[in-house]
């Protein structure tokens, strides 16, 4: 995937659990889970909104992109 997830890193630097933070924005633990996991293949902009404001940070502290195009392996080619 060409977008890495940091959301983890964020939050041992705030010293909050993923549970306090699904909590707070309202979406279940395996949701998260997946996200933290990097195993989402899209997130709506409510919810970064959401965890940016939770956790006091932008959205480049929890999502980087790696340089490289995402390879697809649904794609046709």
């Amino acid at each position: 995937m060409a977008i890495r997830i940091y959301l983890e890193d964020v939050l041992k630097k705030r010293s909050m659990t993923s549970k306090q933070l699904c909590a707070l924005i309202g979406i279940t633990e395996a949701n998260l889970s997946i996200l933290r996991s990097g195993k989402a293949k899209g997130i709506r902009f409510s919810t970064i909104n959401k965890i940016c404001y939770h956790l006091q940070c932008d959205v480049g502290d929890i999502l980087k992109f790696d340089g490289n195009p995402e390879e697809d392996s649904d794609e046709e080619q």
